[in-house]
């Protein structure tokens, strides 16, 4: 498996960059993740995208469609694609520790 190591941690991840044990996710490996997009910083924006993913999928088991996820967070798709540029699914689900959502190239 590969691995991605940031700032002195390692977190093995899938061969599309998705966290093999989600489980250990946390706001460090948020930022780990991030990097990887080349996104530097997680703003006040990141994070509402980031929680809203992370408790819808904690309630229903799956990341929220699209629409509903701009629906949800008040941000357009474009917006999303600001503040994660790989998108919604491969960028957002990713850094927010979430499994690749079905569906997802």
């Amino acid at each position: 498996m590969p691995e991605i190591e940031w700032n002195g941690m390692k977190i093995e991840v899938d061969e599309d960059g998705f966290m093999v044990n989600p489980e250990l996710w946390d706001e460090k490996v948020a930022l780990a993740l991030a990097s990887t997009d080349g996104i530097e910083v997680l703003n006040e924006n990141h994070w509402k995208v980031i929680d809203y993913l992370r408790s819808y999928y904690k309630q229903y088991g799956i990341a929220p469609m699209i629409r509903k996820l701009c629906k949800e967070t008040g941000f357009t798709l474009k917006d999303i694609y600001d503040l994660f540029p790989s998108g919604p699914a491969k960028g957002a689900c990713k850094v927010a520790g979430l499994p690749k959502p079905t569906g997802c190239v």
